[in-house]
């Protein structure tokens, strides 16, 4: 099969590309290596690099030719910055995501989109349904609940095989904590590497689903191929287990690392939610994932590549 990945170069993206050639796939990569690096994909040259905005209708239909399935992992990232800038969240996220439709549409390609835990806001039930009502809390929210909308509607009225994955908290190997929004794994194990004080945001007692990078990848992969009962829906991807508090999170990270640090805590964010816990039985039941990593597994192996990369600094 030929694939398109959006978002080629980011922490996913290229996580992605590198299973996708590991298992003998044509893989086309489309970024503008705005926030990713084309270093992701130095181990993969068998993927071909198409440098380009997914808001460029005519590139995002020229990196689809030939492609079966598109797996749309670009978008702009951050709550926090989203607040800051709703025009170009919208733009990016949302006009990115026609673009991607409107090629798979003349190419008759299935569409996996990267949609986010975010559009459930705050709930008052838990473990997080796929049925609940959306209450989305940020501007980056709702572009992805209108991602979802546009994939709903692409499979009703052209019949294009589409399916949304909301992401819980992935983390793992390869992810970059000098941003300034950097994931909250990477950038306590950075800190706890480096001898920094972690910040926490709040009072830390927040907690979050956290999914390990390989068991994401796997929920792309079988997406690509889910039968026509999980087209048009949304599936919750999540690490299928209790949920951790930010808290309990650094104890983890630190004892990783053999150190006991001295947290900075900030204000609570705008836009953070105080809990997040995905129910995975209707992705387990129709696409057929199942999370295998653990997070005290996926915290180890996310500690051990930090330090034998030596990527903190």
């Amino acid at each position: 099969m030929r694939y398109l990945v959006t978002g080629a170069a980011g922490f996913i993206g290229s996580a992605i590309c590198h299973r996708l050639v590991a298992e003998g796939h044509d893989v086309v990569g489309f970024d503008d290596l705005s926030v990713g690096s084309s270093e992701h994909l130095a181990g993969v040259p068998e993927v071909r690099l198409e440098e380009a905005d997914v808001r460029d209708g005519d590139a995002v239909a020229r990196a689809a030719n030939g492609c079966d399935a598109i797996l749309h992992q670009a978008a702009m990232k951050s709550v926090p910055r989203s607040i800051e800038e709703p025009e170009r969240y919208t733009d990016v996220n949302v006009l990115g995501t026609l673009n991607v439709l409107l090629a798979a549409r003349e190419r008759s390609a299935t569409v996996v989109f990267a949609s986010s835990s975010s559009v459930y806001g705050d709930q008052d039930r838990f473990p997080q349904t796929e049925e609940m009502v959306p209450r989305p809390r940020s501007p980056y929210a709702a572009t992805k609940l209108a991602g979802e909308a546009y994939c709903r509607a692409w499979w009703e009225s052209y019949g294009v095989p589409t399916i949304a994955l909301r992401y819980f908290n992935v983390y793992g190997p390869g992810q970059d904590p000098a941003s300034e929004y950097a994931a909250v794994v990477s950038r306590f194990a950075s800190a706890c590497l480096t001898g920094a004080r972690p910040t926490i945001y709040g009072d830390g007692e927040q907690s979050r689903d956290f999914a390990f990078i390989d068991d994401v990848v796997e929920a792309n992969v079988l997406a690509a191929r889910a039968p026509k009962e999980a087209f048009g829906r949304a599936f919750n991807i999540g690490g299928g287990s209790e949920p951790t508090s930010v808290k309990r999170l650094l104890e983890l990270i630190a004892a990783s690392c053999g150190v006991e640090p001295e947290p900075v805590y900030e204000p609570e964010r705008p836009g953070d939610i105080r809990r997040s816990e995905a129910d995975v039985s209707l992705a387990r039941g129709l696409l057929g994932v199942e999370p295998k990593i653990g997070i005290v597994d996926g915290l180890r192996r996310t500690v051990d590549w930090f330090r034998d990369a030596g990527r903190p600094t």
